[in-house]
């Protein structure tokens, strides 16, 4: 014997009910001698919902429930049509017209008094299923398919709880097991949801009860399978809805499908698995849509996947209720009491999480009983709240739990600590924790805002070996950003391939324009994209970044902006790591660098900002790397400026000196404004950033500038900056007389000294390591313990877009795989 169930999605209308027809062929054929087949069917789509809104409206008084009575009766109707040849149509069209009568009889007393109870729940929305099945058989009657209806009614017997009634199985299996073993037939016809109790008053099993029907009747029957036919194909490993990485669970344990059903998945009905588990029954979970796709088989016994975790659930609508005080310390019958409040209101408890000091109790309930339980706990508390040995009971809504499920966890040491990390890395905060000794479930209370992206996380975690999912918002496209973007777009299939990173652009902004697309912004049409976006806004693009909570964010800062540099606490606050091309925030007041470093480091993020010394090189991450491995930063000797080496290497007096900086300029090489560059701000800067990685405290004003410039150069505008340069060139001229004389070369040097630092022009000999340095070449120096005689030299190319830009991607790519 075999049961089939078909979900309220099967049968939602004429179509879907022809496909369902054509399955109930395909199990039925060919008639095997003495098996049966009983098939459960859901109510219409959307049906139960029209028929209790419509009681409710009536209840309320309003004639609007009138209405939805019509929209019910239309479609019921309209299927009939549909689906059965006009000569078949006259019976079941006189009872649907007679079924739809007595329910607006029924909406017109609740109208009349004014009132909608439980009963009367039960008994307006039987007649979804009733009906339902009763235009299937029709149909396969029509197709010459011999069936029995039958009214579950007659079969399943409930106490009087109504909306939620238990059954009693020694009657209804007594029911059952009788009928069906003295009916002749092969195929019968059921409603799903609804029973009845002892006195023949209707009750339902429960939203979703159908699936229950279908197990009550396969474990009375000792079915060879019980089959749930729905709108999914099996029971997956999260919910398709918030990962698009999600696939099908091909085999579960009865114990893991219980868990998942409980926590959230809604494939099934939790209370379905336990009639037919204690029967040893497998529950096939197939697809109307997909019948030939394999779907989820369940068994006492899941054949073994080399997945440790079986699937990720959520449950949203959670509020945790916290009893706590000192006077619980210690004294029994604290946790009894609770419960006890919390029965007698008939609240349910989802989860319970209690410290080892014993001085607070924390249980996790359905968000609409919060007050409820606030009044029952507190009331039932009242002498130890006036004593103060008890707090009042605490609430905390806008919570869901996200739970963890598998059989094969047990005794997997570090499923819980993989867990948490991966959460934690991408600031999910967890509010309460609770696994049960078995170790078939770990679950995690979290704000509810954060269930996207810790069921992606977590998904990733544990499911995804190919890749992480990297998000990038990118601000600054001009010369650098664009670099970095085409970068990025040769590189993303080996970023994939080797590095197992799918790295995607979410966000871009610049001075002008900005635009933000959750699924990812085309890299071969970003600037069209981004032209046709909003009006730019710097916080509205922060905003937009934060709400959207993607896992793995990253904000890559390509500009030279302060407010820009001013947003990056808000991210890191948020766990979005920041990679910074722009010196401002690092060179900012030391205050707010370390702020900015030790958010980092709280909100388990990174902060990097490489390019702001060397562009390119690994100037910093070499640093880092020394001090990291214990050795002491000494002294620091540096050309860091592209720029002025570029200058000093093309001066010879035969040209202006403005027009080499020009030239600088024109190749990208300086700063939008070349006297940062010249005047020595852009060199303090980067020293005071490495002095700064090298462990001292340092602020700008402290570091010494012997600057070159003439006054007159670093006055008014741009423009005015090159006409004052002409006009000293024989400034400039002598400068570099006196050291082509000494047999010399002009190189900017930046020193970091045992706590000192300082910047200025000096002749460099060429015994001297910095003098062999080209073009526009950048060298540190780093003299140490370890390297105490021969520094350690970090030396290339110190400017320019396409260096500058590799720089950036290299941040990002430690960022990705932090």
């Amino acid at each position: 014997m075999q049961v089939l169930k078909f979900g309220g999605t099967s049968v939602a209308n004429a179509e879907n009910i022809n496909k369902v027809v054509s399955i109930i062929k395909e199990r039925t054929a060919p008639i095997i001698t003495g098996r049966k087949t009983i098939v459960v069917a859901s109510a219409l789509g959307g049906v139960t919902d029209l028929l209790l809104g419509a009681a409710e409206l009536a209840a309320a008084g309003s004639e609007a429930y009138k209405d939805k009575l019509s929209i019910i009766e239309q479609r019921h109707l309209e299927a009939v049509k549909q689906l059965l040849p006009i000569a078949h149509q006259s019976q079941l069209l006189s009872l649907v017209k007679k079924a739809c009568n007595e329910i607006e009889d029924i909406c017109n007393g609740i109208f009349l008094l004014g009132e909608l109870t439980p009963r009367s729940k039960d008994r307006i929305s039987s007649y979804g299923e009733w009906l339902s099945s009763q235009i299937i058989s029709a149909k396969l009657s029509a197709e010459k398919i011999a069936n029995w209806w039958k009214d579950s009614r007659e079969l399943i017997v409930t106490n009087s709880l109504f909306t939620a009634a238990e059954v009693d199985f020694t009657l209804t299996n007594k029911k059952i097991t009788s009928f069906f073993t003295s009916s002749t037939g092969d195929l019968f016809l059921l409603p799903g949801f609804i029973a009845a109790d002892k006195n023949g008053i209707t009750t339902t099993l429960g939203r979703g009860g159908s699936d229950y029907t279908a197990a009550i009747i396969a474990s009375a029957v000792k079915a060879s399978i019980l089959e749930i036919w729905t709108d999914v194909s099996g029971m997956m490993t999260a919910d398709p809805r918030l990962t698009s990485n999600a696939r099908i669970i091909p085999h579960i344990s009865y114990q893991e499908a219980m868990e998942l059903s409980h926590f959230g998945a809604k494939v099934i009905y939790p209370p379905t698995i336990q009639p037919v588990m204690t029967k040893d029954i497998p529950v096939w979970i197939k697809n109307t849509f997909a019948p030939a796709d394999e779907g989820t088989l369940i068994e006492s016994v899941s054949t073994k996947n080399g997945n440790i975790v079986r699937g990720i659930s959520s449950i949203n609508n959670i509020t945790l209720i916290s009893l706590e005080g000192s006077g619980m310390i210690g004294i029994p019958g604290f946790s009894k009491r609770l419960f006890e409040a919390l029965s007698n209101e008939k609240i349910n408890v989802i989860l319970i999480t209690q410290s080892s000091s014993e001085h607070s109790i924390c249980v996790g309930i359905e968000e609409a009983a919060a007050k409820k339980a606030k009044l029952a706990v507190d009331a039932a508390f009242t002498n130890e709240i006036t004593l103060q040995k008890v707090e009042p009971l605490k609430i905390e809504d806008g919570l869901s739990i996200v739970a963890l499920v598998g059989e094969n966890m047990k005794s997997h040491p570090g499923i819980s600590g993989r867990m948490f990390g991966a959460m934690g890395r991408n600031g999910v905060n967890i509010r309460a924790i609770s696994q049960g000794s078995s170790e078939k479930n770990i679950s995690a209370v979290i704000s509810t805002q954060d269930v996207r992206k810790a069921i992606n996380v977590l998904h990733e975690e544990f499911f995804e070996t190919t890749y992480k999912q990297v998000n990038l918002f990118i601000t600054g496209t001009g010369n650098v950003g664009s670099k970095f973007l085409g970068q990025l777009q040769k590189q993303v299939k080996f970023l994939q391939e080797q590095l197992k990173l799918q790295v995607r652009i979410v966000g871009l902004s610049n001075s002008r324009n900005m635009v933000i697309e959750e699924e990812g912004i085309p890299m071969d049409n970003w600037k069209e994209k981004l032209q046709k976006g909003q009006k730019a806004d710097l916080q509205k693009f922060v905003d937009g970044i934060i709400s959207r909570n993607l896992r793995n964010s990253i904000f890559v800062d390509v500009t030279a902006n302060d407010k820009v540099a001013e947003v990056y606490d808000q991210l890191l606050q948020k766990s979005i790591s920041v990679v910074a091309c722009n010196k401002i925030a690092a060179s900012s007041p030391y205050k707010n660098y370390k702020r900015l470093k030790d958010l980092a480091r709280e909100f388990n993020c990174q902060f990097l900002f490489e390019t702001n010394v060397g562009a390119g090189l690994p100037v910093i991450g070499t640093l880092n790397d020394l001090v990291g491995s214990g050795d002491r930063i000494n002294k620091i000797q540096a050309v860091l400026s592209g720029t002025l080496n570029f200058v000093f290497n093309n001066y010879d007096g035969t040209r202006k000196f403005a027009e080499v900086v020009k030239q600088a300029q024109d190749e990208g090489y300086t700063e939008p404004d070349p006297r940062l560059d010249l005047g020595g701000t852009d060199v303090m800067r980067k020293i005071m950033i490495l002095a700064r990685e090298a462990g001292e405290k340092i602020e700008m004003d402290e570091i010494d500038n012997n600057s070159f410039m003439p006054a007159s150069c670093m006055q008014g505008s741009v423009e005015d900056f090159y006409a004052a340069m002409v006009k000293e060139e024989e400034h400039f001229k002598k400068l570099f007389e006196k050291a082509n004389k000494e047999g010399c070369k002009l190189k900017f040097v930046a020193s970091y000294d045992n706590g000192k630092a300082s910047v200025g022009l000096q002749h460099i000999d060429p015994k001297h390591d910095l003098y062999h340095l080209y073009g526009k070449d950048n060298v540190v120096l780093f003299y140490t313990d370890r390297y105490s005689e021969q520094p350690m030299v970090v030396k290339g190319a110190g400017a320019g877009a396409e260096v500058t830009a590799s720089g950036v991607f290299a941040d990002v790519i430690r960022a990705s795989k932090a």
